[in-house]
């Protein structure tokens, strides 16, 4: 079965597919392009299919096992582990809110590699709460479905063979609603091959460079109803859900900070300055905080809280901060050597930034986290 040994799902990237990730992670730092190649071997690996249920040839992986699998990946490949987390996201929006008819359709192909999922939600003048839409679907009198979007900050804009998209299908709100998405808004699942999209993934980003993060636009795409996700009008709901499910893109941080802790690491062994005590100190520093980020993502994967949905936003704004951190303090410990531009560790300090600005951004979960004390 994919995405299992033994029967238990694995969360352990195979050594082939570490390499792979690591030669790619090395070279789309230059190109920002994404690596096919390692993208095509991550399709054969079977952890795509870690959230989709045993019944439709998935591993039946919970939150944790995902936060487990990202992680995993993060740490050779952040621009990939995202990727990989955004297929997961949708892969279980879909096997909680789809119809019979879209799990067996999608989730078989989500499983097995043959369909690489992502999401498009985010657009200009949305704002961060994506209360703002300006992107439509418009039911015809055939009952099918005209899209006209244009997105932006799309991770697999290009690359993803599904899209998640966030689009009004009602009147748009006269004021914010103080969440995450509003009323009238409805979320349809786009097939990439169907006339009128356009991806344009060349974003020079100044990290998560081999995600393919972009731009798309939908040109007047058609689509029936059928690709609709959930009762029209209600993608809020499905949003409030989604944090509430335990996935946490935190585990992109954690994946981040190990790898910054492991080149600190590798630097004290080359210079022989593991026999310092000051550098010692300075090493378990950063592997206490690196283990309370990783602490927090775990419990936002168990979803044993009182309320899990509030964990795994503290669970992001802690990683994504706590890897900033390792990162920065990492290329302090590297002295001169981690002030050149072809240390790794500069990518990863990049790529770590650029967790706190994906959605929710640490901002909004801040504003969240704020509305939920008693008042």
């Amino acid at each position: 079965m994919p995405g299992t040994v033994d029967g238990r799902v694995s969360t352990r990237i195979t050594p082939e597919l570490r390499a792979r990730l690591r030669e790619s992670a090395e070279r789309t730092d230059n190109t920002a392009t994404p690596d096919h190649g390692a993208l095509a071997e991550l399709r054969r690996s079977g952890l795509l299919a870690t959230a989709v249920p045993h019944a439709y040839g998935g591993a039946g992986g919970t939150a944790t096992d995902v936060n487990r699998v990202v992680e995993q990946l993060a740490e050779v490949n952040p621009s990939v582990a995202i990727i990989a987390f955004q297929h997961f996201a949708v892969s279980a929006r879909i096997t909680e809110w789809g119809t019979s008819e879209q799990h067996a359709r999608l989730l078989p192909a989500l499983a097995d590699g043959s369909c690489l999922a992502a999401s498009s939600w985010s657009e200009t003048g949305a704002g961060a709460a994506k209360q703002n839409l300006s992107s439509t679907a418009v039911r015809q009198p055939d009952g099918t479905w005209r899209i006209d979007a244009a997105k932006s900050f799309t991770t697999g804009a290009g690359i993803a063979d599904l899209y998640l998209l966030l689009v009004r299908t009602g009147p748009a709100p006269a004021t914010e609603s103080g969440g995450y998405g509003a009323p009238g808004q409805t979320f349809f699942l786009v097939p990439a091959d169907i006339p009128g999209i356009t991806p344009d993934p060349g974003l020079d980003l100044v990290g998560m460079r081999g995600s393919a993060t972009g731009l798309l636009s939908f040109d007047g795409c058609v689509v029936d109803d059928g690709a609709r996700l959930g009762p029209p009008g209600h993608a809020a709901t499905i949003i409030s859900g989604v944090r509430a499910g335990g996935a946490s893109l935190g585990a992109v941080s954690v994946g981040i900070g190990r790898a910054a802790l492991n080149l600190a690491l590798d630097h004290a062994q080359r210079r022989d300055l593991l026999g310092l005590p000051a550098v010692r100190r300075s090493l378990t520093d950063l592997a206490t905080r690196l283990e309370s980020a990783r602490g927090i993502v775990e419990l936002a994967g168990a979803r044993t809280t009182e309320d899990p949905g509030l964990t795994t936003l503290h669970s992001k704004v802690h990683a994504a901060e706590t890897a900033e951190e390792i990162c920065l303090r990492a290329a302090r410990m590297l002295g001169s050597a981690g002030y050149l531009a072809a240390t790794p560790l500069n990518r990863l300090l990049a790529d770590a930034r650029g967790i706190s600005l994906m959605g929710p951004t640490n901002d909004l979960c801040r504003d969240i986290l704020a509305a939920s004390w008693p008042s």
